[in-house]
């Protein structure tokens, strides 16, 4: 194999990647609580208002009830999970270019970035599916007031034990569905920025910390863009009582669309788009940086 300019390593994309996630995780997970307590509150009956008015007003009650710490609620699971999901995202599209590459200076065209980042969807889809299961238990546990699981392995233990297997990775075929075009979306516009971005005659690793932290932001918001109502049905469905959607996503889409209107697939949209950007900004900083600092590390590996 010749040797290319800085040859995609899977290894160090995967150590950058896992680094990354955990900025993401630090910079969005407040608001991330917000979108899934917006997502799942239950629909208020005639003659009552809904617990939560919008985003800032979740916040305002959240931050009165429970303090900051309520913001970070349940933080725990998705660091466990969201610092090796990112790491195998980042692995799966460094795979994914690296599988595409005919020679090892080969530039990779937008499509092929495009396939790329759906390969890493499918990797974090594995990971995913589970710790998306269980967070979104343990949140809107919060907003209906009755403690069923004292914390994520309790949780895990009880779907187990009602469901098996089945029961933890309820909710897979809609985490594909919703991470697999988004993943596809989500890399290809940072690469798209990252061009845009560089002045003629510089490389990639040249750009600036504001430049880096505008395409991993926008990255952000491009993936959500296509994921909200992947991710909607997907809260809804991995919410519900055992039994409710007998067809699976079928039935939820028909039910909110039923009762809610197309519009209600786009729900928490300002919630995620307001954390997308910070979140998103961190995770690709983080992991640029920590790519520059294994490059130095371990410049041959």
């Amino acid at each position: 194999m010749s040797k290319q300019p800085q040859p995609i390593s899977p290894m160090k994309n995967f150590f950058a990647g896992g680094f990354g996630g955990i900025c993401l995780v630090f910079a969005g997970h407040p608001l991330d609580t917000i979108k899934v307590r917006l997502q799942t509150q239950p629909k208020p009956k005639p003659g009552e208002s809904l617990i939560y008015a919008g985003t800032i007003d979740c916040f305002k009650k959240t931050l009165a009830k429970e303090g900051v710490k309520g913001l970070y609620k349940g933080m725990a699971a998705p660091i466990i999970g969201v610092t090796p999901m990112f790491a195998v995202c980042f692995f799966g599209f460094g795979l994914g270019k690296k599988l595409q590459q005919r020679t090892p200076d080969d530039i990779l065209t937008y499509p092929q970035l495009f396939a790329a980042g759906m390969l890493s969807g499918v990797f974090t889809t594995a990971i995913m599916a589970p710790g998306e299961r269980i967070k979104c238990l343990l949140q809107a546990q919060a907003t209906t007031g009755t403690v069923k699981y004292a914390g994520p392995m309790d949780c895990v233990k009880q779907l187990y034990r009602e469901s098996g297997i089945r029961g933890i990775y309820k909710g897979t075929a809609l985490t594909l569905m919703r991470d697999v075009p988004a993943s596809g979306m989500y890399f290809t516009s940072y690469e798209w920025l990252k061009n845009l971005l560089t002045p003629p005659g510089k490389s990639h690793s040249e750009l600036s910390v504001p430049s880096v932290l505008f395409a991993g932001g926008m990255a952000g918001i491009f993936n959500w863009a296509v994921a909200i109502p992947a991710d909607v049905l997907k809260s809804r469905f991995q919410t519900a009582p055992e039994g409710k959607y007998p067809n699976g996503f079928r039935d939820v889409l028909r039910e909110l669309i039923r009762e809610e209107g197309v519009a209600s697939l786009y729900k928490g949209f300002n919630a995620v788009m307001l954390r997308a950007f910070p979140a998103n900004a961190a995770c690709f900083l983080g992991f640029e940086c920590a790519m520059k600092f294994l490059n130095w590390l371990a410049p041959d590996l």
